[in-house]
């Protein structure tokens, strides 16, 4: 009893250690960390981003976002932070904030807007998860929750007991909740009106948003993918939220008499903007894949799901029942694709023949290996091109469905070859076009000239917030897709 009681004392004194006033509110929080570790842990996270993402290569787009987060963040609670702010080139629909006063932002969900305020409002929301360290909250809670895991495991005497807590633990902890996200509205509106900004633009890009995640599920169902989400409480509540509407209009006291006018600067840098995946990381188009530096095109099985990682591609079905990697690595030594593989795998690379594609040489065999779903057979091919070679990785969740894949994991591999000349123009990027609308122009009209293989007028008309049936203004910019 004394251990289990010292135990207990052990874990009230972190709390109370713990205890830090919280910079929005003033009132006493649980946190295990000072400010100082939380930008550590920023900083930490920060590069774990940028390592599965690139920052989007367009200094004046980066400067214009840090501007807004930098005034935004001046009428904060934490106004003596520096705030980081990066625009990554990702087509998800997605910001996020990192612990300290890190906030990103993808050039995915700028697409989908159209003035600066709209996107005052993103930053604002997520620079208001940072004043009220609703991370730390998180990480604090996660870390509690495992210290009282041992105690439970301690008293009981099992580790299962430990493990069950755990699992709660995950699930409590998991996301940010309602309540977070509703007081990242408050402060965000809050920031948007000392700033200058009309607060009402929060309400705007929730409608834009939901509308894009609306249409989005759609399209995903028809691309074999998952749809793209933004977090939070614009992916999850409509913008007739009553809450919410109560914590926009309570921010308008603290508005601004110098109000910002849109003078079009938004628009103007989204002007050969990318939409959609980036050149630089390859371009997928349906199941095919395709890659103008190295040279290359891949076809992928129909209606399996595709990422496009900075460092992989990883293909899975839509059961999530079988999954492929394809990596590619530099060559270091002269020999030949079958050399290679079995320089790794050796005895254990079973059934081993050559492959041939259109284009290259190469290997491929059946090794058991660490997999998602444990140790078991797995297809292993290498595909050698100059001095590099296309590594590939693919299996399925049971021996029966590694059977009913391996065809199709074989023909992947076999798909690999050079890019055609009249194939170059599939490894561009698609890129946003800013044009003034004439009499007579139509979304309709504007799709028939659109690279857009699916449904490309709705597309135009989300991208241009004019979902589901407007038209463009004749005299005015609109977007398109090039």
């Amino acid at each position: 009893m004394n251990k289990i009681y010292l135990i207990f004392l052990s874990l009230i004194m972190s709390y109370l250690l713990g205890c830090a006033s919280n910079p929005v509110t003033g009132q006493q929080d649980f946190v295990l960390m000072t400010e100082d570790q939380e930008i550590d842990l920023g900083e930490k996270y920060s590069k774990e981003v940028l390592r599965q993402y690139r920052a989007y290569d367009d200094p004046d787009l980066q400067a214009y976002v840090s501007r807004i987060v930098e005034e935004l963040a001046a009428n904060s609670h934490r106004n003596h932070l520096i705030f980081h702010a990066t625009v990554l080139d990702s087509p998800e629909v997605n910001a996020f904030a990192l612990p300290g006063g890190y906030i990103y932002i993808t050039r995915g969900i700028m697409a989908y807007m159209n003035s600066e305020a709209e996107l005052a409002g993103v930053l604002g929301h997520e620079i208001g998860h940072v004043t009220a360290r609703h991370s730390v909250k998180q990480h604090s809670a996660s870390t509690v929750t495992g210290l009282f895991a041992t105690v439970i495991a301690a008293t009981a005497g099992v580790a299962q007991a430990g493990d069950a807590a755990n699992i709660a633990g995950t699930a409590l902890v998991r996301g940010y909740g309602r309540g977070h996200e509703l007081e990242a509205d408050r402060l965000g509106a809050e920031y948007l009106a000392k700033t200058g900004y009309d607060p009402q633009e929060m309400i705007d890009v929730v409608e834009i948003l939901k509308d894009q995640e609306e249409f989005d599920k759609k399209l995903a169902e028809a691309e074999g993918r998952e749809p793209r989400r933004y977090h939070g409480l614009f992916s999850t509540h409509p913008s007739n939220d009553k809450r919410l509407q109560e914590v926009i209009s309570a921010a308008k006291v603290y508005k601004s008499d110098n109000t910002r006018k849109e003078d079009g600067t938004f628009l103007k840098l989204t002007d050969g903007m990318v939409f959609g995946t980036s050149e630089r990381e390859g371009v997928l188009r349906n199941h095919k894949f395709y890659h103008r530096k190295l040279g290359i095109t891949l076809a992928f099985p129909k209606n399996w799901k595709i990422d496009n990682l900075p460092t992989e591609l990883i293909a899975t079905t839509r059961t999530k029942d079988a999954v492929m990697q394809v990596t590619l690595e530099d060559l270091n030594k002269k020999r030949s694709p079958e050399e290679f593989i079995k320089a790794e795998f050796g005895e254990d690379l079973k059934a081993g023949e050559k492959i041939s594609t259109e284009t290259y040489e190469g290997y491929t065999g059946i090794a058991v290996v660490n997999t998602p779903f444990g140790r078991q057979d797995t297809r292993i091919g290498v595909v050698f091109k100059d001095k590099q070679v296309f590594k590939f990785l693919a299996t399925a969740k049971t021996p029966e469905l590694m059977d009913q894949y391996d065809n199709e994991f074989i023909s992947t591999i076999s798909s690999l070859r050079a890019l055609k000349p009249e194939e170059d123009k599939l490894a561009e990027a698609r890129r946003i076009k800013l044009i003034k609308a004439k009499e007579g122009d139509t979304f309709e009209k504007y799709a028939r000239s659109s690279p857009l293989t699916s449904y490309a007028a709705d597309q135009l008309r989300l991208i241009n917030g004019l979902f589901p049936d407007g038209q463009p203004t004749p005299g005015e910019f609109v977007k398109i897709i090039q």
